[in-house]
């Protein structure tokens, strides 16, 4: 394949996968983003990427995906084993299945999620329902009259993968501090008016795109507990008639709690009210949160269009991805994989077994 000089706007998950992917492919790369540089600053601005606790849940997400969706997360799964594989670290990816919860009193709420997932396509595992004798054996810091074992789904580290995924794009070029205002074909103009030629576009900045796209930022939050020996070794989503709340490991001593999603674009810090109902939430289930320390409060904007599903455009000297909403983590290897396997840019990534 001859080698292609590529601008890629948006530094994000997916700019960072397909930086890697078409730099190891050959391709003369250059990264724009207007953040100062590659690490997070959990403020707000910035990659959302960072912002999510790298939930990898497939069969759970039909409660609010399609199943063609949970299709292309289960293969993604799959993908992001080779790809921790290839940057040679196998640990930021964990793969011993997540739990769903609910209290007694919210059983209706439970079977409706679960009448979701008899939707699943062929090949997925069925929901296991646990006692609470077979909860306190799996997972003894948890407490909850109903659970169900979803095996086979994961979850990723998501800050130490965006980070490798940046030290390992080996020959890319990072433009930080650079805010790309338009992508068009074989183009990327920077705000400033600057225009700079390009075999190929792509156009991956999230809430940014506008008004290339319709797109919106929703709001989501997340709490950072810091607990030593907390016990929890694999994601956990409580079911609740009114708040999607999911806790996720993320090392022996840090959980990631979320998250709220809100319809504003309001990048201001955590509110009381979302912080209090998050943190009441995950302590009903688990105890012992009662004595961890809040380490961090994060928020960020999702990237979302009108139909909430994500989008993939390709012609002639652009690509364009966007629009994952809550599912960027669970579907970006497979629609960056399906992008580049089209635009025949780089031998394609076999998804692991």
């Amino acid at each position: 394949m001859a080698a292609l000089s590529i601008g890629i706007a948006g530094a994000g998950l997916l700019g960072r996968l397909l930086a890697w992917r078409l730099a190891r492919g050959g391709h003369r790369v250059t990264v724009f983003d207007p953040a100062a540089g590659a690490a997070p600053s959990f403020d707000g601005t910035g990659a959302a990427g960072f912002t999510a606790a790298g939930m990898l849940s497939p069969l759970a997400e039909l409660d609010n995906a399609t199943p063609a969706l949970a299709a292309q997360g289960w293969r993604a799964i799959g993908l992001w084993q080779a790809v921790v594989q290839a940057l040679d670290a196998p640990a930021l990816m964990r793969r011993r299945g997540s739990l769903m919860l609910a209290h007694r009193g919210d059983l209706g709420a439970a079977q409706r999620v679960l009448a979701r997932l008899e939707t699943a396509p062929a090949g997925f595992p069925t929901p296991q329902a646990l006692v609470p004798a077979a909860l306190a054996e799996l997972e003894p810091a948890l407490q909850a009259a109903n659970a169900w074992l979803l095996p086979e789904e994961g979850q990723i580290d998501t800050v130490a993968t965006l980070e490798q995924l940046h030290r390992q794009a080996r020959g890319a070029d990072w433009r930080w501090g650079a805010r790309v205002a338009d992508v068009s074909p074989g183009r990327l103009t920077l705000e400033g008016g600057e225009a700079l030629a390009f075999d190929l576009a792509i156009d991956v900045r999230g809430a940014g795109a506008r008004p290339a796209l319709p797109v919106r930022g929703v709001r989501g939050e997340t709490v950072w507990l810091r607990l030593a020996g907390h016990g929890l070794t694999r994601p956990v989503r409580l079911l609740h008639p009114r708040h999607r709340v999911y806790l996720v490991p993320r090392s022996g001593d840090l959980l990631i709690l979320g998250a709220s999603e809100v319809e504003s674009e309001d990048r201001s810090p955590v509110s009381l009210k979302s912080a209090v109902e998050l943190m009441s939430a995950a302590h009903s289930v688990m105890p012992a949160l009662a004595e961890a320390r809040i380490e961090r409060l994060d928020r960020n904007l999702r990237p979302a269009l009108p139909d909430n599903e994500p989008r993939t455009e390709l012609g002639e000297g652009l690509l364009r991805l966007n629009g994952l909403f809550r599912h960027g983590w669970l579907l970006a290897p497979a629609l960056v994989e399906e992008a580049l396997a089209r635009a025949a840019l780089v031998p394609p990534l076999e998804a692991a077994a």
